[in-house]
């Protein structure tokens, strides 16, 4: 491995998971949770150093970062804004607010602004449908997304401020 060194806690917090759970491979999304907080992604050498903590594949592993989309393999930005765009988002104008958003910020949806600041992804249903378009920003969820909404998200990280 190429340096990768977890915290002892985490390895702690890690080895006490495995404790809970009938077999090693159940504690193995909340491991990557942990270890996703501390490293700020799970590219691939993390992914092994998780395998190796819990005893397992790497591949098994792999198939539930892969899986699963709150696992990360890339860093994000200091705001990370999911919106949703599933049909009730959609419907409500989540597309126009990620159009927008990428305007603003001079990005792509899966980019993050050349400042670290801001990464705009898409995500599956955030089951939100009756206060749509709903988003993510940094895990906080927001009903009834709209333009001024982002506008205010925005200003507020630029001013160091916690978005939400």
């Amino acid at each position: 491995m190429s340096g990768l060194t977890l915290s002892v806690e985490t390895q702690n917090a890690i080895r006490e998971l495995v404790t809970r759970y009938p077999e090693r491979r159940a504690a193995l999304i909340p491991a990557l949770l942990l270890v996703q907080k501390e490293v700020g992604a799970l590219p691939d050498e993390v992914q092994v150093k998780v395998a190796e903590l819990l005893d397992l594949p790497p591949t098994q592993v792999r198939e539930v970062v892969s899986f699963y989309p709150m696992m990360r393999t890339k860093p994000v930005g200091k705001c990370h804004i999911q919106v949703c765009r599933t049909l009730s988002c959609a419907m409500r104008g989540s597309r126009t607010l990620v159009k927008k958003l990428e305007e603003e910020l001079h990005i792509h949806a899966g980019e993050t602004t050349a400042d670290g600041m801001f990464t705009v992804a898409t995500i599956e249903c955030l089951a939100g449908c009756g206060s749509a378009p709903a988003m993510l920003v940094n895990d906080e969820y927001v009903e009834n997304a709209d333009w001024a909404k982002m506008e205010t998200i925005l200003n507020q990280v630029r001013k160091g401020a916690k978005p939400v």
